[in-house]
């Protein structure tokens, strides 16, 4: 365990980090011959990486296997032993150089089935939910408007449960103090005042 940890650790900063660094300087400078180095090593690093995803499943239980996996890191980086420079002039770049032509066939009847694959499952996703929108908005309706109409009909049941029950006209209750001032105000004509003088 501690020998993964201390093997992601070097492989994440000495393989990572410290070169990704000094491709920027390279950029930077504009110095082909640094820029051409540090490209030869993410090529490398990056062919690593691709066969370490494998070998870290079948070979993590041979011994010092993360051990390897540290030293051969410091060696691709190494300006002494120069063995990112190395594996590719020796292996990678004849390799890629004999299969060129026939892996740019591959990548362009790739990226061509992948664009159709891409087009025929977006129409059919977008089929499918078109259908399936339609469809909710069919069951939906009729489901709604039962869910609309029983809420309705709850809301008024409870309204006549709840509520006293009203007659038609409603009924006036009075004082016999307040009956008389209606009544005169209503049948009878004011009564003329005493100071009031007559023609």
């Amino acid at each position: 365990m501690v020998s993964w940890l201390i093997s992601r650790l070097v492989v994440l900063i000495f393989g990572t980090l410290y070169p990704a660094y000094f491709s920027y300087k390279a950029v930077k400078s504009k110095d082909i011959k640094e820029y051409v180095k540090w490209m030869m090593y993410w090529i490398i690093f990056a062919l690593f990486m691709t066969v370490e995803t494998f070998t870290d499943l079948f070979l993590c239980w041979f011994p010092f296997y993360y051990e390897l996996k540290i030293a051969f890191v410091a060696w691709l980086l190494s300006p002494y032993t120069k063995g990112s420079s190395l594996l590719y002039r020796k292996f990678v770049h004849p390799t890629l150089s004999s299969k060129e032509k026939e892996i740019d066939e591959c990548l362009l009847q790739a990226k061509d089935r992948s664009y159709d694959a891409l087009v025929h499952f977006g129409k059919r996703g977008l089929n499918v939910a078109a259908s399936a929108a339609v469809t909710a908005a069919a069951k939906g309706q009729g489901a709604l408007s039962e869910r609309l109409r029983s809420f309705s009909m709850q809301d008024l049941s409870s309204i006549r449960g709840d509520a006293p029950p009203q007659s038609a006209a409603p009924v006036r209750t009075t004082s016999k103090t307040a009956k008389p001032k209606l009544s005169r105000s209503v049948t009878q004509p004011p009564e003329p005042s005493a100071t009031a003088k007559s023609p």
